[in-house]
């Protein structure tokens, strides 16, 4: 499934995100257990909130982290999270 630019992204409503302590890190948490995130993926999915677009993610990560040219590797995280279900798209009407 490829990730339209413009198309706002959220957390699919079967999941939670949260900081575990445990692991000293963000989870996701689903009915089968729970999938570590490393800080960056972290960072992306936070903002996975049902406001934000791709466009406006790496806008954001890049004010952030005072990085550029990050869109590629932002778009592949997001890509990798719709197919396995972590993200879904919000179909404006």
């Amino acid at each position: 499934m490829s990730l339209q630019p413009d198309t706002l992204l959220e957390l699919s409503p079967l999941l939670r995100m949260q900081w575990e302590e445990a692991q000293q890190r963000y989870v996701i948490l689903y009915p089968e257990g729970m999938i570590e995130l490393n800080e960056t993926a972290a960072a992306i999915l936070e903002l996975c909130d049902g406001q934000h677009n791709l466009t406006s993610i790496v806008d954001k990560l890049e004010r952030k982290y005072d990085a550029s040219g990050i869109e590629p590797d932002v778009r592949e995280m997001l890509e990798s999270a719709l197919n396995n279900g972590w993200i879904r798209e919000i179909i404006a009407h």
